[in-house]
């Protein structure tokens, strides 16, 4: 697949990574997939709780790294997904029916279920710049995710 856009943030504090998080979260749809990677310590726990707070969830997020998959009702359910510890890339863990299910599917360290993944979605890497400042950078793979980044990049409370 052919990545159709590339849209790139730096955001200088926790909040603002939440912010721009939340945006995604305000403008997500049922069925939406997003691909987190970045190092331990990137930021992708911190950017899924933004995320929620766009959905509309009050429960606290953390990440689902022993137990896989957690999920959340808000405006529309979050299937949060933590993948660094599947042994077996293959395991029947049931993700096409989140991929394809009523919510917004956010997979943590997605890289290691690579043969599994839906062909569209849109995929955000999020680098340590220093204590404080991530490099967000986000690209479409598909129709619906440029939407998105169109729609992101329209937002005039989101710096590039």
């Amino acid at each position: 697949m052919v990545i159709k856009m590339k849209l790139q943030w730096i955001t200088n504090s926790e909040q603002e990574t939440k912010q721009l998080a939340g945006r995604i979260g305000q403008l997500a749809q049922a069925g939406d997939v997003l691909l987190l990677e970045g190092d331990l310590g990137a930021g992708k726990t911190t950017f899924t709780k933004g995320l929620a707070e766009g959905l509309g969830i009050d429960r606290t997020v953390n990440s689902p790294t022993f137990t896989i998959i957690k999920e959340y009702i808000g405006r529309i359910p979050l299937y949060h997904m933590d993948v660094y510890r599947v042994q077996d890339e293959f395991e029947d863990l049931g993700f096409d029916e989140y991929f394809h299910g009523p919510g917004i599917t956010v997979v943590e360290w997605a890289h290691l279920i690579q043969e599994q993944l839906p062909k569209e979605y849109a995929l955000i890497k999020i680098t340590r710049e220093d204590d404080q400042q991530r490099k967000i950078v986000y690209e479409a793979f598909g129709e619906r995710y440029e939407q998105l980044g169109k729609e992101l990049n329209n937002h005039e409370d989101i710096s590039h």
